[in-house]
């Protein structure tokens, strides 16, 4: 059966690519048609042919992960927030390096191993080159979003699977990774991907922005769109300078705002594109850069722009550096300033700490506290999620390994976590998720404060230990999938962070954060405003309500938050359900409400339609209404 679906597929690739004309099909499409030939004449690729990707060794990973390390931070919450949009089942959210090898991977671990039948393995290159026309190596040649759909793949083997890609390039406009959502459904149609595509769009640019901000962290950086309240979303342009005002970096935005290229603006003056000297742009400068204002180009372009970067006529001080003052953290909840005091006291006489609480709660802001309130709040606070970090790579994460310990390792080899936070302190978040055999090898760790790297010998390390989880551990010990000596080694002092929705100092939280996300501005709310915010549910918690007030005191004007300016959900006082912890608000969020509101009109508001549309059942669609707040008057 599967051999002559091969056959009869590589029988349409060939009538394809010899040129003779198509009236239906994917050889229809002129793009698809030129990957194929590619692949036929370049690379010399059979199309019926059905061996696996090839897969990179263990150690080449690890170094190729190593490379992409700060990318591979960033994307992380992205991909995991994309892969909830997506609904997850059904999905697999995968980021590959610029040659298409792929470096993570979310999805479901029930179909974990449906994805890797498919050849979605970390490690697996899957290079135009090696696998024939297919979403992440199509868009590395094409250097543009694409979806290559089922029978649209060269290998037969492939065209079980849907992938929609969207390129990520760093600041200097080359390609630094590819963002591919898969789907291994029969039911996928190539009209639901438009939704899919979206969002792979979106998270891919948001990935792009935050990488550049990251890159370009010491140097000024000038942040500019056409309306002012686009100047901090991912939509804006980004154009890095140093300390002489020549341009170092620029992002496509930017280009495109400008109607600029990037050869024509690498290391010519800024002053030479806007109206205005490089002393008067300075002096608009912020630390924070959420206030925009008025700025011409010379061409007679009118943008709003913010300058990240201290002023120049404020002199740097000449006295010593201050200590490290503690992270974002509010404590006025008086329960919570109690279980911070008593956690503090048993971490200083080396007393292991759990904080349990829902996503987004602050467990890892709790945590950073507690280091830096302590005696070595000058040492190193070095954080690990375990479920973040692929099993296969976590014990080298965790340990590190030596020189030449394995086939592809580096030969200077690599420190580990445990290393890294020698002297300090090592959180490990999502403690629940830890692979039990790695649970065995940490408890002996924390029993002979010794370190053995993979392949190397033990290494003495002082270390004090902070873990977090949302799970119930003792539930999981009860069910095998924790170890029991390893809970009780770990759970010292367990602290429970209430959930937003439950903290008495709700109101002293929201002015505590708001003054950080104003970043020096003067913000003030409505009294409505005000008690909309503290009557809303908060299914994210701090993050999400966090997240909210750095984007409304990004776009407040003259420094007022009225309850006109609070999201959709907060303004129709419908607090979301507390059953489960969502996602927080993102721009993702308003491309699924945006598309979800085209497709009702397309369809009339006909439920069953709009569903097939989507290609999701009725009850998810409603889902997903009940959670962007939409009615039929969303539109009226």
């Amino acid at each position: 059966m599967h051999n002559d679906h091969f056959s009869r597929h590589a029988q349409q690739v060939l009538t394809a690519t010899r040129g003779q004309v198509l009236s239906q099909g994917p050889g229809s499409d002129p793009s698809i048609a030129r990957s194929w030939l590619r692949c036929l004449e370049d690379y010399h690729l059979d199309p019926a042919q059905t061996i696996a990707p090839t897969v990179l060794e263990h150690g080449r990973l690890l170094e190729s992960r190593e490379r992409l390390q700060q990318v591979l931070h960033i994307a992380g919450s992205e991909m995991n927030s994309l892969h909830q949009q997506l609904s997850g089942a059904g999905h697999a959210v995968l980021l590959t390096d610029a040659r298409g090898v792929i470096l993570n991977c979310v999805t479901a671990p029930s179909e974990r191993k449906i994805f890797e039948r498919a050849g979605l393995w970390l490690g697996a290159d899957w290079s135009e080159s090696c696998e024939g026309t297919n979403g992440i190596g199509t868009c590395l040649v094409e250097r543009q979003s694409l979806t290559i759909h089922r029978d649209e793949h060269f290998r037969g083997r492939h065209t079980g699977l849907t992938c929609s890609a969207s390129p990520v390039f760093d600041p200097h406009g080359e390609l630094l990774a590819v963002l591919d959502v898969s789907s291994a459904r029969e039911a996928v149609s190539r009209q639901s991907q438009f939704h899919t595509m979206a969002l792979v769009n979106l998270s891919a640019k948001m990935i792009e922005s935050c990488y550049f901000l990251r890159h370009f962290e010491n140097h000024w950086l000038l942040r500019f769109h056409l309306q002012a309240e686009s100047v901090g979303l991912f939509s804006e342009g980004l154009l890095a300078f140093d300390g002489e005002g020549r341009i170092c970096a620029v992002n496509q935005s930017a280009l495109n705002l400008l109607g600029q290229v990037r050869g024509g603006l690498l290391g010519q003056p800024v002053e030479a594109f806007f109206e205005c000297s490089l002393d008067q742009l300075l002096g608009r400068a912020s630390a924070n850069a959420t206030a925009s204002w008025p700025l011409r180009t010379r061409d007679g372009r009118h943008l709003f722009a913010a300058l990240r970067g201290q002023p120049r006529s404020t002199p740097a001080p000449m006295t010593k550096p201050e200590p490290p003052r503690l992270p974002g953290i509010c404590l006025g909840d008086a329960a919570l300033q109690n279980d911070f005091r008593k956690a503090l006291r048993v971490f200083e006489r080396d007393v292991p700490l759990v904080i349990n609480g829902e996503t987004g709660s602050g467990k890892e802001a709790f945590a950073k506290a507690v280091h830096h309130a302590s005696q070595r709040a000058d040492k190193a606070f070095v954080a690990l999620n375990c479920a973040a970090i692929p099993e296969s790579l976590i014990e080298s994460e965790l340990f590190g390994y030596r020189g030449g310990s394995f086939t592809g390792a580096r030969k200077e080899g690599m420190q580990g976590k445990l290393q890294q936070a020698d002297g300090g302190t090592l959180f490990l978040d999502e403690i629940g998720d830890m692979p039990l055999a790695l649970q065995t090898r940490l408890l002996r760790v924390l029993e002979d404060r010794m370190v053995v790297p993979i392949g190397g010998e033990p290494q003495a390390v002082n270390v004090r230990i902070i873990s977090a989880t949302h799970r119930n551990l003792l539930r999981r010990v009860q069910d095998g999938s924790f170890r029991e000596d390893l809970y009780y080694r770990l759970n010292g002092l367990e602290v429970g962070l209430p959930p937003l929705r439950e903290r008495s100092d709700k109101s002293q939280l929201l002015d505590f954060l708001l003054a950080e996300e104003a970043g020096g501005q003067s913000v003030w709310l409505d009294p409505a405003a005000r008690s909309a915010l503290l009557a809303f549910a908060w299914p994210g918690n701090v993050r999400q309500l966090r997240t909210v007030l750095r984007t409304l005191a990004a776009l407040c004007d003259g420094g007022r938050i009225g309850v006109e300016d609070l999201p959709v959900l907060i303004r129709q006082a419908q607090p979301l359900p507390v059953t489960e912890a969502k996602p927080v608000e993102s721009p993702l969020e308003d491309a699924e409400r945006l598309a979800l509101l085209t497709a009702l009109e397309q369809q009339r508001w006909h439920m069953t339609h709009t569903a097939e549309q989507l290609d999701v059942s009725r009850n998810t669609l409603y889902r997903k209404l009940r959670r962007h707040g939409i009615a039929r008057q969303a539109i009226s």
